[in-house]
């Protein structure tokens, strides 16, 4: 009966999508109030009506009803708690649901958060909102529909893919998604402006902080993914350059550029077409992602293996929107104004710089991972593009906009100085140079690449903190104005600084494990000693457990650094009983910032004698740290009263009023 009521629920979300899609944009155009009024409580409605028919399916999992197909293809009784709520969104359909109950979410938020925004903007947002639910509910009750009953109900589950059953599956998709279908808003602001045929700096107001949300989320998303697959899945790389995942780092790209082209037009009212067209672009790009995990198209770790029929529905929402938003953006932007003027050295054209730079990485990546499909689809040949493609492309095109970003916030709007921004970077150059000579002096003149890397890093961070000191001006007024004037900067400013020291960081972590890692396979009998990097690993002893819902072999090792133990490593092989798949357990042992990573190889049928394969990775976890960072940046400047959806820009305060007086 559950199931029953979370389908019936479904419906009737799309019953009151229907209405939200057509009523408030009708009332929009012949400007009732009553009619675009009337879309805050549907979406509010709607959203109550698919957490119902989410909380029933997690219901259905929770007491292992596998009368419904969903939970006997994904579940098992034996399989702990946590796995088996996090197993309502392992899967095609219930991954689905959790798009739409976000959906549905940020419809609601804009809903309720959105009272200052002018009442035709609102009612249109919601209308374009309510078209994106509409499609995604009627993907789900026509090919998707996770409540579908089985009969006889069977005794057991097949239960879930074993490399999903990990704490990072309870984070990732919901974090990714959130990313994901949060720049629907952005999308739904951009159509809903070139229905009402207005844009302007009020507009990137109202619509940078839904996308400086969603570009938070997406980076948690992916950063949370990436270390997921480096313990779970035992390879020991943190990015594989694989087409899921570049399916959320395109939109991640794109996002980043509409974020810095809608400061542009927030401050200057100039870029207005460009920044339009990148909304549109970015949520197509999502869910352009979307169509290459559910479609079949692709054969990854990350991909929901499903039915063409559902892959030619996908599609079709693919097109609708994207080409609806594109044909409308075409209809439309001629009648846009360009905006303000100015020149290319400034603000604006630093910011103009990050665009293009952003923008022809997306394209980059972009090609790469289509290129093989549409060659497939074409000729029937067939042929991979991985890593060293993306890193001979995708590499080159970073290195300038890393060298560019600390300049951006130095330069004036309109028209800047760059002499007088490099002069004030002179302390972030030192620092630049005083890294890569440590690096080189570290690694006796090791890696080119690492030691410019690292200096490169130290650029970004410095330069980062350079700027919220010079804007004290602390050699001026003196240290104790200086630290109330850095006080009182506003937190989008401390934002941007610590999302650019964040990128630093990660920089230095991707050259340190990338350039310095050391690697060692080799297969180990019991009692025998390995060395790598710094440590010394000792083979102790294997033994077979039985878990919940599988067995493992266990090998029980102790590594040692200058003769001390440093930390006992249990790598395991799992084997999940119900679905016969094996998995591979690694053992991490964390030391600063970098880690010590040993896994087992090949199966062997003697447990006195194991292939290991072994890791030295220096500065690893910067790589995760630096996206914390930079999401810690982004949060920030969402604090920042003036982004605020709905409150007003208040007036700047000067400094206090002894700054004057001295």
């Amino acid at each position: 009966m559950v199931a029953e009521i979370g389908h019936f629920a479904l419906v009737l979300a799309l019953a009151l999508a229907l209405v939200q899609s057509v009523m408030p944009i009708v009332g929009a155009r012949r400007g009732d109030p009553a009619l675009m009024a009337a879309a805050s409580p549907i979406a509010t409605a709607q959203l109550a009506f698919v957490g119902l028919s989410f909380a029933a399916l997690t219901y259905a999992y929770l007491v292992s009803d596998f009368s419904v197909a969903n939970v006997y293809e994904n579940s098992h009784s034996l399989k702990p708690l946590i796995y088996k709520i996090t197993g309502v969104w392992g899967n095609h359909e219930g991954s689905m649901l959790l798009w739409v109950l976000i959906l549905a979410l940020f419809g609601w938020s804009v809903a309720a958060f959105g009272q200052n925004l002018p009442a035709s903007l609102k009612a249109n947002v919601l209308g374009v909102q309510g078209w994106i639910t509409v499609a995604f509910l009627g993907f789900i009750l026509a090919t998707s529909n996770p409540f579908a009953r089985l009969s006889p109900a069977p005794f057991e589950g097949q239960d879930l893919n074993p490399i999903l059953q990990d704490i990072g599956l309870a984070i990732h998709p919901p974090l990714l998604y959130l990313g994901y279908v949060g720049f629907s808003i952005s999308f739904a602001f951009a159509v809903a402006a070139l229905i009402e045929g207005r844009i302007d700096a009020a507009w990137a107001r109202w619509v940078r902080p839904w996308t400086l949300a969603a570009w938070v989320f997406l980076t948690a998303g992916i950063a949370m993914g990436s270390y997921w697959a480096y313990y779970e899945l035992g390879w020991g790389g943190w990015w594989f350059w694989d087409p899921v995942e570049n399916a959320s780092f395109m939109p991640w790209l794109a996002g980043t550029a509409l974020l810095h082209s809608a400061v542009v037009m927030e401050k200057r009212n100039a870029l207005k077409i460009w920044t339009v067209l990148l909304a549109i672009l970015t949520f197509s790009l999502s869910l352009l992602g979307t169509f290459l995990v559910r479609s079949g198209v692709l054969t990854s770790v990350h991909a929901f293996a499903t039915d063409p029929a559902r892959g030619v529905f996908i599609l079709a929402i693919l097109c609708v929107f994207i080409g609806g938003g594109l044909s409308l953006f075409a209809l439309r932007a001629s009648q846009l104004s360009q905006g303000g003027v100015f020149a290319p050295v400034s603000r604006e054209g630093a910011l103009v710089f990050n665009n293009i730079i952003l923008t022809a990485s997306c394209a980059t990546v972009l090609v790469g991972t289509l290129y093989p499909l549409v060659l497939e689809a074409l000729t029937g040949e067939k042929i991979s593009v991985g890593a060293p493609f993306f890193n001979l492309t995708f590499g080159p095109l970073m290195i300038p906009l890393m060298l560019a970003v600390p300049f951006g916030p130095y330069l004036a709007w309109k028209r800047g100085d760059l002499l007088g921004a490099s002069q004030r970077l002179m302390a972030a150059f030192a620092a630049a140079i005083a890294a890569a000579l440590m690096a080189w002096y570290l690694t006796e003149g090791g890696p080119v690449l690492a030691v410019l890397g690292i200096g490169l890093a130290a650029w970004l961070i410095v330069g980062a903190i350079s700027e919220l000191v010079s804007r004290a001006r602390f050699a001026d007024v003196g240290l104790a104005i200086g630290w109330r004037r850095l006080a009182g900067l506003p937190r989008s400013a401390y934002g941007t600084a610590v999302a650019h020291a964040g990128l630093g960081v990660m920089i230095l972590g991707i050259v340190g494990v990338t350039s310095l890692q050391v690697e060692n396979i080799l297969v180990m009998k019991q009692g025998q000693t390995a060395t790598i990097g710094r440590y010394e690993v000792t083979f102790d002893s294997a033994e077979t457990r039985r878990g919940p819902n599988y067995t493992e072999l266990v090998a029980h090792m102790t590594a040692r650094k200058d003769g001390v133990v440093v930390a006992k490593m249990d790598p395991a092989k799992r084997l999940y009983t119900a679905r016969q798949m094996p998995t591979t357990e690694a053992s991490i042992v964390t030391h600063g910032v970098s880690q010590l990573y040993v896994t087992l190889g090949e199966e062997s049928e003697r447990t006195d004698q194991l292939v290991v394969r072994m890791f030295d990775k220096p500065l690893v976890t910067l790589i995760w740290i630096g996206a914390l960072v930079m999401m810690a940046g982004g949060i920030l400047s969402l604090s920042d009263r003036r982004l605020r959806v709905g409150a007003p820009t208040p007036a700047r305060h000067t400094p206090a009023a002894p700054v004057a007086a001295e």
